[in-house]
């Protein structure tokens, strides 16, 4: 008798909708949808023949998963689920990395919008029922840099030049990215920081980049500029920060992701002048769940037919 191969997927509402794509896609695997969510997926782990998991399980049922081959996150960004056992099991890990590139860089315009033109006054003043005109200002003719150029990045390298933007890009390679007009490596961070009128925020949280945004790089800053960040809390440190926020150093932050989630009601960031919260809701689209469902169909045709898979996370390197 052949043993069986089985694909485990955590219950959610686009792999109910789409269980039948997804067999489809694994031809001599038997695909299984686990109620209950993440947290279910640990004891189903255990069962002999259980090759590829699409979901968060918990780290503690790693170690009973013998057979388990290829495990698939279904977020892009995979700092939450490193653990020291997921680093430690031989299994692939792969992302949904690229799924939630456009409403993240949308999400980053907006932000840049919102705070050029101040645009909570706006708000305050339907609130109160009050007509005050004013002047305001526009992305035209202003300069951004991204720090990291993946997929959101250099999605929204496109977006700020049908804004009339110049889009300065820091990464590790380098490399030339189209619509980038100049590409710098690490190296060149405070340059970034000191040429642009927005900073945003699209790099990875990783040993690397942990805190790499210091009180320095926030000195280095124009007064008249903001930091937005949608990638990930903790590259920039929150005391350099806040304090770049409430001494002035810039004009104010558009922040939609921290390094404490949720945001407790007693942070200081609630209150911190000129800025925008917004809880780590930038890629939360429909649009971005069917992207990472058909990458994780992708990759499990490629499974089935023995072939390389793509989005493989160095576990080493965090991304």
């Amino acid at each position: 008798m052949v043993p069986e191969r089985v694909v485990l997927l955590a219950d959610n509402t686009v792999a109910a909708k789409r269980l039948d794509e997804i067999k489809a896609a694994a031809p001599g695997l038997t695909v299984r949808l686990v109620a209950g969510g993440d947290e279910a997926l640990g004891p189903a782990m255990a069962a002999p023949g259980v090759e590829v998991v699409a979901g968060d399980p918990p780290a503690a049922s790693l170690a009973a998963a013998h057979d388990l081959k290829w495990l698939q996150s279904w977020s892009a960004g995979v700092d939450h689920a490193l653990s020291p056992e997921l680093v430690a099991h031989p299994a692939v890990l792969t992302c949904a990395k690229g799924n939630g590139a456009v409403p993240l860089a949308e999400h980053a315009i907006l932000l840049m919008l919102m705070l050029d033109r101040d645009a909570v006054r706006w708000v305050d003043d339907q609130k109160a029922r009050r007509w005050e005109w004013r002047t305001h200002g526009e992305l035209n003719g202003h300069t951004v840099g991204i720090i990291g150029l993946g997929y959101s990045g250099a999605d929204l390298a496109e977006k700020a030049k049908a804004f009339h933007m110049t889009v300065l890009g820091l990464s590790r390679s380098g490399r030339p990215v189209p619509h980038v007009d100049e590409v710098f490596t690490p190296d060149g961070l405070h340059e970034v920081m000191r040429r642009s009128d927005f900073v945003v925020m699209t790099a990875p949280l990783t040993d690397e980049t942990r805190g790499m945004l210091d009180e320095a790089a926030f000195r280095a800053m124009k007064k008249t500029a903001f930091y937005v960040c949608f990638s990930r809390g903790g590259i920039a440190d929150d005391a350099a920060l806040l304090k770049a926020l409430q001494e002035g150093w810039i004009a104010g932050a558009g922040l939609d992701a921290h390094s404490v989630e949720p945001l407790p009601k007693d942070s200081p960031f609630w209150d911190a002048p000129n800025t925008i919260i917004t809880p780590h809701n930038g890629a939360s689209s429909l649009g971005t769940r069917q992207r990472g469902a058909d990458i994780f169909i992708a990759n499990l045709k490629r499974y089935a037919a023995g072939q390389p898979l793509f989005n493989v996370v160095d576990k080493q390197a965090g991304y």
